[in-house]
C-alpha cells in the first residue's frame, strides 16, 4: 500500500469523524437561537469537509500510483516470461541441431545380402526350434527362469 494513498485515507477519515462535534455545536446552537454561534460551528464543519477532500484527492492519487506501480511490475514479469520461453525455444532447437548432426548408419551392399542370407537361414530352419523359441518363459522374483510353471499348457478348443 502506498503511503499517499495510507494518508489519505487515514487524514480523510479522521476529519470526517472532526465534523462531529462542530456539528454538534451547530445544533445545540440553532435550538438556542444563537446565529453567530451557528455560522462559527458551520465554519469549522466546511473547513473539516474541504480538509476531507483534500484527503481524498491524495488518496486517489495514491491508488493511481499504486495501479501505475501494478502494470509496471506485471509488464517486467510479463517480460521475464517471454525471455524465459525465448531461452527455452533456443534450448530446443539447440537439442534439434544436435540430433540432426548426430552419426548415421549405412548398410552396404554387402551387409545387405548377408543380413538376407541369415534371414534365409532362419527361414529355413526347423519347426521344432521355432517352438522351442516361441515358448512363454516366467520369471521369479530374483529373475530366475520358473521351470514349474513353464511346462504348463493351455488348449482352448472352439
Amino acid at each position: 500500500m502506498n503511503t499517499k494513498l495510507m494518508e489519505g485515507l487515514i487524514g480523510a477519515k479522521m476529519n470526517v469523524n472532526q465534523i462531529d462535534t462542530p456539528f454538534k455545536v451547530f445544533k445545540e446552537a440553532r435550538h438556542k437561537g444563537d446565529t453567530a454561534t451557528m455560522e462559527r460551528a458551520m465554519g469549522y464543519v466546511n473547513d473539516c469537509t474541504a480538509r476531507a477532500e483534500e484527503y481524498s484527492a491524495e488518496a486517489d492519487k495514491g491508488l493511481e500510483e499504486d495501479a501505475r506501480e501494478a502494470r509496471e511490475k506485471e509488464k517486467l514479469e510479463l517480460e521475464k516470461r517471454i525471455e524465459k520461453r525465448r531461452e527455452e525455444r533456443e534450448l530446443l532447437e539447440e537439442e534439434k541441431i544436435e540430433r540432426k548432426d548426430a552419426d548415421t548408419v549405412e548398410v552396404s551392399e554387402e551387409g545387405m545380402a548377408l543380413l538376407k542370407a541369415d534371414t534365409e537361414l532362419d527361414s529355413t530352419s526347423s519347426s521344432e526350434s521355432k517352438a522351442e523359441a516361441a515358448e512363454p518363459v516366467i520369471y521369479s522374483k530374483t529373475g530366475v527362469v520358473n521351470q514349474e510353471e513353464s511346462g504348463v499348457t493351455v488348449s482352448v478348443s472352439v
